[in-house]
């Protein structure tokens, strides 16, 4: 799994993500909106990592997502398209 498939839904995977990091706000995830940069910027402010560790914190867990986190409106979106 990439960033842009979780910016292009966001509403399917932000709770995944707010899950793992439980320390994020509201008023973060209002400013994250998608955006890969600020949740590594929160996560390094909110857990007190560098940005290095931040990022990849990010990074993994955003690679090692499940499939089967996929709502069900986007498997039976992706089974019609034949993928």
């Amino acid at each position: 799994m990439n960033w842009d498939q979780i910016e292009g839904q966001w509403k399917q995977y932000s709770g995944r993500l707010r899950e793992k990091w439980g320390k994020l706000t509201e008023d973060d995830w209002q400013v994250i909106a998608g955006k890969k940069d600020q949740l590594v910027g929160r996560v390094q402010e909110r857990y007190g990592v560098e940005r290095e560790q931040a990022q990849k914190e990010v990074d993994d867990f955003v690679r090692d997502m499940p499939e089967e986190w996929r709502t069900e409106k986007e498997t039976t979106r992706s089974k019609s398209r034949g993928a």
